[in-house]
């Protein structure tokens, strides 16, 4: 577009021929610009927010404590069980040592048969207690 279809003037010999289309203020001026720092005078005071988290960590604090006795609870109910039951776990090994001791001592009067003096069940180290054996050999469904 020309500047004869804009202004609708056939043509401008100079700058200073064209017409002087400014903007302006609005009449009564723009509204006042508040340029200062906003700082807002809302909200919960510094005092507010420490008692608010002093009061969170008290809570969870005292949480912890009701989880810990019931956890206690719990714990000595579970140990009462098992002393309430290990007598007859006991009696039950017991049962079981003994049907496999006696197959054992089988064993060893079939294997050593033929070696003069030997005497089934004794202990080789003769220290003059009874121990079970130590070396699991009793427990043929472990190994």
């Amino acid at each position: 577009m020309t500047e004869a279809m804009i202004r609708k003037k056939a043509g401008m010999a100079s700058v200073k021929d064209m017409p002087l289309l400014q903007d302006g203020p609005p009449p009564g001026g723009f509204a006042p610009v508040r340029f200062a720092r906003r700082i807002p005078n809302t909200g919960p005071s510094a005092m507010a927010i420490f008692l608010t988290a002093f009061g969170v960590f008290s809570w969870g604090m005292y949480q912890v404590g009701v989880g810990n006795k019931k956890r206690r609870v719990i714990k000595e109910e579970k140990y009462a069980a098992r002393r309430a039951i290990l007598p007859m776990l006991q009696a039950e090994e017991d049962e079981r040592f003994v049907k496999e001791w006696k197959k054992y001592l089988e064993e060893e009067a079939r294997i050593m048969k033929d070696v003069p003096g030997w005497k089934v069940g004794e202990s080789v180290y003769n220290s003059g207690k009874w121990m079970p054996p130590a070396t699991g050999e009793l427990r043929p469904d472990v190994w």
